[in-house]
């Protein structure tokens, strides 16, 4: 999509192309006339007034915070755009936030949003979105980009916008509302409640912030799970990035045995949910403990904060060792879909996929584990 240096209305021409290159269901033409808005395209990150609809809206999560956007764009290149059937001047009632990922290797793609767990379409009522998605489908249609990509929690696209379901997940929540005491019964007693009384007993070392210091035990942490799982670890900037971007709202922390750490979480504030984003351990030192550990401690945080979810993100169908680990938290599952026009992009989990490609990650060093996140990531969004 080319760039905007303002605000700009958004043409109805064009006719909208289905895989086969045959006439889509719609006109944009016919789109506006069905409508008495106009689609508007915005920078998320210049416009106050995005921020504004951030705060307010009750769907709203820390990925369609422009904090998420600008650590995107710093640490990918990613630009931000949103659209929405609000004018210039009025106030911004509606948006659908995506990002422009231009890749040699995957295209050139619209996504809502790269690397976010699910980015629900900000709302008045459900046919606000009809329109800017039309658009972006047209955007197909002009071959100016590859595919558009939504990753709502609930919210589904009409039919007539010829976007299909294409990635299913888990999506696992917990309930902070009741009392703390409340939310500790609901854990696991035997994979979860043991183990938290175990690290108490080891009298782990437990710190938290955002500090080098802890990037760095985070960073080697999450470079030993990644392997584990036979994929390269998120570039290094992508974290400097988010804290840069969060400051006070993001936290790592981290548990040790002996001045080595064994277990590193990093979460993100956002109005009144806990974001756990990711995790990782020595699993040579899980006996510890120092994953619940430090899991408690970021639950109990967010209940003392008065956050009502503690959001533990998705997880793939075929990984029921995330799933149960999840739910031995007392997190409660939803089933998360993600639409796609025209058809799926290649992902970042096929190119861990086969006993080849797992064995050369598993003996490569961690700094050429890490070259590869490097070049890797920026494509995958």
């Amino acid at each position: 999509m080319a760039a905007h240096n303002r605000e700009s209305a958004i043409s109805g021409a064009g006719v909208l192309a289905s895989p086969n290159g045959h006439a889509g269901p719609r006109t944009l033409a016919a789109a506006g006339r069905e409508s008495a808005g106009r689609p508007f395209e915005i920078d998320p990150l210049t416009d106050p007034r995005w921020g504004r609809l951030v705060d307010e809206h009750p769907q709203s999560s820390i990925f369609h915070t422009p904090q998420w956007l600008s650590a995107l764009q710093n640490a990918y290149g990613y630009r931000p755009l949103v659209l929405t059937t609000s004018g210039p001047g009025s106030p911004l009632t509606n948006g659908i936030v995506f990002c422009e990922v231009n890749s040699w290797l995957t295209g050139r793609r619209l996504v809502s949003l790269p690397f976010a767990d699910h980015c629900e379409p900000l709302l008045a009522q459900s046919s606000d979105s009809d329109l800017p998605l039309l658009h972006a489908l047209g955007e197909v249609s002009r071959r100016r980009v590859k595919s558009v990509e939504l990753r709502p929690v609930s919210w589904e696209p009409a039919n007539a916008t010829a976007f299909r379901r294409s990635d299913q997940f888990v999506l696992h929540r917990v309930d902070l509302r009741p009392p703390i005491e409340t939310v500790y019964r609901g854990f696991h007693k035997d994979c979860i409640q043991r183990k938290i009384r175990r690290a108490e007993r080891e009298q782990l070392d437990y710190q938290e912030g955002a500090s080098d210091e802890l990037l760095e035990k985070f960073y080697r942490l999450l470079t030993v799970t990644r392997r584990r799982h036979g994929l390269p670890p998120q570039p290094i900037r992508w974290f400097r990035a988010l804290i840069g971007a969060f400051g006070s709202q993001l936290k790592i922390r981290t548990a040790s045995k002996n001045g080595i750490a064994v277990a590193s979480i990093l979460t993100i504030a956002h109005r009144r949910t806990t974001v756990y984003k990711y995790g990782c351990s020595d699993h040579t030192a899980s006996q510890y403990g120092g994953t619940p550990l430090i899991m408690w401690r970021a639950i109990q945080d967010a209940r003392a904060a008065g956050h009502e979810v503690f959001d533990m993100g998705r997880s793939d169908l075929d990984n029921p060792g995330l799933i149960a680990f999840k739910e031995h938290f007392g997190a409660q599952p939803s089933s998360l879909h993600y639409w796609m026009y025209p058809a799926a992009p290649w992902r970042v989990r096929n190119a861990g996929a086969g006993r080849l490609s797992h064995k050369i990650i598993s003996l490569a060093p961690d700094s050429v584990l890490q070259m590869v996140g490097r070049l890797l990531y920026p494509h995958i969004g």
